[in-house]
């Protein structure tokens, strides 16, 4: 992993300091097409739910690093069974970014890939307190997107991620025993602020 960053920041500098650009993207999202191991009381856990986070994105001619965190309330929450307290879930990945050229995208839509890991934390708080859960599992996340900007400073962005566990420990989830695992799709718009 290490070796991995190092040839990063090497393919980086490469590309020319000057042409490198940070980004702080705070987002607005929805996440859908869940799947779990984990206690889910309310069979919640493939329902559309609203998120949000932030971005930090340096970026290249073609190669970048990101920074994202995500925080989706109300999970593993239907909202009509009342079985559930609270919920969340929250994951923090760095990712590997590859994107069209700034020369060929110039003052158009800029396409890009995404792919890298990190972690998620799932927390589900049950009325009786029996299936609580409090997990922290290693991730990976996939994904691609477009940005688009306005003006020379700011844009927008416009994107979807896969996020997934790595199977984890075994956790009991209502039935039997089981690897942790959980994944969602996450579709997202940010404001794109370029310094």
């Amino acid at each position: 992993m290490r070796s991995g960053v190092l040839v990063l920041a090497i393919l980086l500098l490469c590309s020319g300091r000057a042409s490198a650009e940070w980004q702080l993207q705070p987002f607005a999202a929805l996440t859908f097409g869940g799947h779990t191991s984990l206690v889910d009381l309310e069979n919640a856990q493939d329902d559309t739910k609203f998120a949000y986070g932030v971005r930090g994105v340096l970026l290249g001619e073609v190669f970048g690093i990101d920074a994202d965190v995500g925080y989706t309330p109300g999970f593993f929450e239907s909202g009509n069974l009342n079985r559930v307290l609270s919920s969340s879930v929250t994951t923090v990945t760095g990712n590997v970014v590859v994107a069209l050229p700034r020369h060929i995208a110039q003052y158009s839509l800029r396409p890009y890939v995404v792919a890298g890991g990190g972690f998620m934390r799932a927390a589900n708080k049950d009325a009786l307190h029996v299936f609580d859960v409090s997990e922290t599992l290693a991730a990976i996340d996939i994904g691609g997107g477009v940005t688009g900007f306005v003006n020379n400073r700011v844009g927008l962005d416009w994107q979807v991620r896969r996020f997934s566990s790595i199977r984890g420990k075994t956790v009991f989830d209502g039935n039997n025993f089981a690897p942790a695992q959980l994944s969602f799709w996450r579709v997202s718009m940010a404001l794109a602020l370029r310094y």
